[in-house]
C-alpha cells in the first residue's frame, strides 16, 4: 500500500499553537520536534506537550512522527520513553552514525513495549552515515529495527563536509543519488531535507522539482506556506495520470498479450513502463483517498 509523503512538516514540540495549526494543514505528515527547534532547557516541557497533543488526537489521516534527540544526547532515553508510550506512526532519530544505531533503537523500543506499528525513521546527516548507507539501509531487512524511512539532513551534512549549500545543490547530487539507490535497494522510503529560505517560493519550487526528479518520495518542510507547493510537485499531473492509464490499457489489448514491449504513441514501451504506470495510478488514488 502506498502512503503519500509529499509534504512532511516539522513543528516545534514546545509550541502548542503551531501544533494546533498542524491539525488543519493539508500536509501528508507532521513531525513533532524535540530536537533542533527546542532549546535544552525546554526539552522536558516540550516532551510533556507532545505527549498531551498526541493523546488529544485530531490529526486525521496525517502521518504523525515524533523527532527525538540523537543517541549521543542527554535526552534520548526520556524522549524514547515518551514516544513509545504515545504510539505515533513513527519515531524520527537524527544523526545516525551506522547500522549499530538501528540495533540500539530497535532493542530500546522493544524494551519499552512500543507498538509494533510504530516505525523508525532516521536522518542521514553525518559523513559516517553516508559512507555506511548501504549497511544502514539493509537494516530494513531486520524487522526488529523497524526501519521504514530516511530523511536527508543537507544542512548538517554541509556543516560537517564543508560542502556549500548553493542553489541547485550540484555538489550534493552524487551523495543524494547514492542514498536514494541504497533506499530503493532495501525498500526504504526517502524524503528530501528542508529548504530553509521559506520566503523564496521560486527557489523552493525548483528544489521540490529537483527532489522529485531525483527520486525522493517527498520533502520535509519548515513552514506551513511550503505545503501547497510540495503537494503539487509530488502529485502526478493530469497528463501523467492519463498517460499511465493509457499505457496500462494498451498492454491489456488482446494483440499485446504476452508482449514484453509494444509501440505506444510513437515510442517503444516495455513492461517496466507498465509497472511504473501502475505506481503512478496507485499514488494518485492514495492521494485522492
Amino acid at each position: 500500500m502506498i502512503r503519500p509523503r509529499r509534504s512532511v512538516l516539522f513543528m516545534p514540540g514546545s509550541n502548542a499553537r503551531a501544533i494546533e495549526k498542524a491539525r488543519t494543514l493539508p500536509a501528508d505528515g507532521i513531525i513533532l520536534d524535540l530536537e533542533d527547534s527546542v532549546a535544552p532547557d525546554a526539552k522536558a516541557a516540550a516532551r510533556d506537550q507532545i505527549a498531551q497533543e498526541v493523546a488529544k488526537g485530531g490529526f486525521g489521516k496525517r502521518e504523525l512522527i515524533i523527532r527525538v534527540n540523537h543517541l549521543q544526547s542527554l535526552w534520548w532515553q526520556d524522549d524514547f520513553a515518551m514516544a513509545a508510550k504515545a504510539r505515533p506512526d513513527g519515531i524520527l532519530v537524527p544523526k545516525i552514525l551506522g547500522p549499530d544505531d538501528l540495533t540500539t533503537i530497535g532493542r530500546k523500543l522493544d524494551e519499552l513495549g512500543a507498538d509494533p506499528k510504530t516505525r523508525v525513521w532516521v536522518m542521514i546527516e553525518t559523513p559516517l552515515a553516508v559512507v555506511q548507507i548501504r549497511e544502514i539501509a539493509a537494516c530494513a531487512l531486520d524487522k526488529e529495527t523497524r526501519l521504514a524511512a530516511f530523511v536527508i539532513g543537507p544542512n548538517d551534512i554541509a556543516l560537517e563536509t564543508r560542502m556549500r549549500m548553493l542553489p541547485g545543490r550540484a555538489a550534493m547530487i552524487p551523495m543524494f543519488t547514492s542514498i536514494i539507490l541504497a533506499a530503493r535497494a532495501y525498500g526504504v522510503e526517502i524524503l528530501d531535507g528542508p529548504y530553509s529560505d521559506f520566503s523564496n517560493s521560486v527557489g523552493f519550487d525548483q528544489e521540490c522539482v529537483q527532489a522529485r526528479d531525483l527520486g525522493f518520495d517527498g520533502k520535509t518542510l519548515i513552514h506551513p506556506s511550503q505545503v501547497e507547493t510540495a503537494n503539487a510537485v509530488f502529485t502526478p499531473s493530469p497528463d501523467e495520470l492519463a498517460r499511465a492509464k493509457n499505457i496500462i490499457a494498451a498492454f491489456t489489448l488482446p494483440e499485446n498479450a504476452g508482449k514484453g514491449a509494444i509501440r505506444f504513441e510513437g515510442q517503444m514501451v516495455e513492461r517496466l513502463h507498465a509497472e511504473m504506470a501502475q505506481r503512478t495510478i496507485a499514488l494518485s488514488e492514495a492521494i485522492a483517498g
